[in-house]
């Protein structure tokens, strides 16, 4: 080798090692920059769920004189007034019942719909299939009108059972958009075997492929819960003339309206905090099947 190539080989060696410091020195900016944010995001959506929390624990003095300082004590009554004298407790049976009546008859029939449109195939599956992704484009207060006159005409206006139909018909598309993704993922080898074993294709369905695919299930239903659960313009239009069975998000509306007069503020707070836990928890238990459902659903 020639001292003119040992003189380039140096010089290679230290652009490339230039070029190497200065792409980490930009992904050292980008990765600080990204951190940042991902701080500050946290902060703009905890604090606030933070100070309610503390709050719901305070007296009205408490509230007005230092709303940023810590309860002196912790003050269980506003959550039993709260439960109790402004019925949030009622609601909260009200909303737990139609969701769980929503979320499941959504879950059944997306799974069912989505587990055709993804293994089987038949004319006019395409169609039928962006016929239900169509869905997704169209805002729900668009129908609110047609909606109430369908529902009504029913006889099912003013009735869980109605809202529950309602709830359903609006989370489709949704299920079936991505739980057909998601079945697609899901190995054929399995259910070939399964059909030579002699299964049919009901229990092919409901014992093999709706187990294999839990992680899926379980994130739609949790999307399909957080939507359900802080609904308020669906009942609102509804469930119109009967406050009994209102659902959480109509009397905590009703609650911020009435407080906004009376200055019970640490009712409000506590009957805030008291619709926000349950979702909280449901988001904490199954974080894990929402990170991997969202993560297998877009493998193929």
């Amino acid at each position: 080798m020639t001292t003119l190539d040992k003189t380039t080989d140096v010089a290679s060696d230290r652009g490339r090692t230039g070029t190497d410091r200065t792409v980490r020195r930009d992904l050292g900016v980008v990765n600080a920059l990204s951190h940042g944010f991902l701080l500050l995001w946290s902060a703009l959506t905890v604090l606030p769920l933070l100070w309610m929390f503390l709050s719901s624990f305070k007296s009205n003095a408490e509230i007005l004189a230092d709303p940023w300082g810590l309860p002196g004590e912790l003050r269980l009554d506003n959550w039993v007034r709260a439960w109790t004298t402004a019925h949030i407790g009622q609601y909260f049976l009200n909303s737990a019942i139609v969701v769980t009546g929503s979320v499941a008859l959504t879950m059944l029939m997306g799974a069912t719909a989505a587990y055709v449109f993804a293994r089987y195939e038949f004319r006019g599956r395409q169609l039928a299939y962006y016929l239900f992704v169509g869905g997704l484009m169209f805002p729900v207060f668009l129908a609110l009108v047609p909606l109430f006159f369908v529902v009504r005409n029913a006889g099912l206006f003013g009735t869980w059972t109605g809202l529950v139909l309602v709830y359903a018909a609006y989370s489709l598309p949704f299920t079936v958009f991505f739980l057909t993704a998601f079945f697609r993922t899901l190995p054929t080898s399995v259910a070939e075997a399964a059909l030579v074993d002699g299964c049919g294709h009901f229990r092919l369905f409901f014992r093999v492929m709706l187990p294999m695919a839990r992680p899926g299930m379980i994130s739609v239903a949790i999307f399909n819960f957080l939507s359900h659960w802080n609904q308020f313009l669906l009942p609102q239009v509804l469930l119109q003339g009967d406050d009994s069975k209102w659902m959480l998000a109509q009397g905590l509306a009703a609650l911020s309206v009435s407080q906004g007069y009376a200055g019970d503020y640490a009712q409000l707070f506590a009957g805030l905090t008291i619709a926000v836990v349950p979702v909280l928890l449901v988001y904490v238990a199954f974080q894990r099947q929402v990170q991997s459902g969202l993560t297998a659903g877009q493998l193929k």
